[in-house]
């Protein structure tokens, strides 16, 4: 298989809300993507740029599979989606079972927001073959952008059972466990995908992966809170301080928990600690 830009890990669709797995993968980056960041941009609101346009010559008759699409991962990497498709398409021409090509021409059409053709082209990657884990969490991916979190979860399920060790697709089945309130299940989940990659919640949070939908100001509060509590379980105090601050901006009302859950045990008798708490940050307006 050949080897992913590192751009796309984060994969799973690094968009606002999504992240993308391409033979890699996509961190239902905000487009999600995304999958999609919490406190900087609003999650109900995405911008939508001008239509795409094609920008360079069509594919060439004699270029080879490989050659057409090294091109295409070029065009994805600089968002010339259209173009991308093209040749990936062109490369499929030439080598028609090829699950990773489907993928990526699955993921460039996630990025131009066709939902429904993507989710066409990663189930066709699947059927491929039925063992490429990415192609199972990118149509996660498709099906949480849609708000359909039980068929997204259920394909992070299968993914995930192909692949245990991919951060992206545990932080992507978090968002879905979230969405659904089931904050237990995700708080295991981020912290899965924390242990395999510490640095994957910040990805998201630079629109490099799958944000978890939050209604809410009181959910979105919740899940700072949850965040915090495994970065302090993980020996990251300034991570934790961080979704600490954010939680009692966003008005979390169980605050006072930091004071017995077992996970801040440490954090207490960190300085920084006690000065955020008598600092007391005022709740952020909506």
């Amino acid at each position: 298989m050949p080897s992913s830009p590192s751009a796309t890990q984060w994969g799973v669709v690094r968009s606002p809300l999504l992240a993308f797995v391409l033979p890699i993968s996509f961190v239902l980056i905000p487009l999600l993507a995304t999958v999609v960041p919490l406190h900087a941009q609003s999650l109900e609101q995405l911008a939508v740029g001008p239509p795409q346009i094609h920008r360079i010559e069509p594919p060439s008759a004699s270029a080879s599979a490989r050659e057409l699409e090294s091109i295409g991962d070029a065009l994805q990497t600089d968002k010339n989606y259209l173009d991308a498709i093209d040749y990936y398409n062109a490369a499929l021409a030439k080598d028609s079972h090829n699950a990773v090509l489907l993928n990526k021409i699955g993921i460039s059409q996630l990025q131009l927001h066709r939902y429904k053709e993507a989710r066409k082209t990663f189930e066709l990657s699947i059927r491929t073959d039925k063992n490429y884990a990415n192609a199972y969490a990118n149509l996660g991916v498709v099906y949480y952008q849609e708000g359909s979190f039980g068929k997204s979860i259920r394909n992070y399920d299968k993914a995930i059972l192909l692949d245990k060790n991919e951060a992206v697709f545990y932080n992507n089945r978090a968002a879905s466990l979230f969405a659904k309130k089931e904050f237990a299940k995700a708080g295991t989940d981020y912290a899965k995908a924390i242990e395999l990659d510490p640095d994957i919640l910040e990805h998201n949070e630079r629109g490099g992966g799958v944000q978890a939908r939050l209604p809410s100001p009181q959910d979105r509060a919740h899940y700072d809170y949850v965040l915090a509590k495994l970065y302090a379980r993980n020996g990251m105090p300034e991570r934790s301080l961080h979704y600490l601050r954010r939680a009692m901006e966003d008005g979390y009302r169980d605050i006072n928990n930091v004071y017995k859950d077992a996970e801040f045990s440490t954090l207490r008798n960190d300085p920084r600690f006690a000065e955020l708490m008598a600092s007391k940050p005022v709740s952020i307006p909506e």
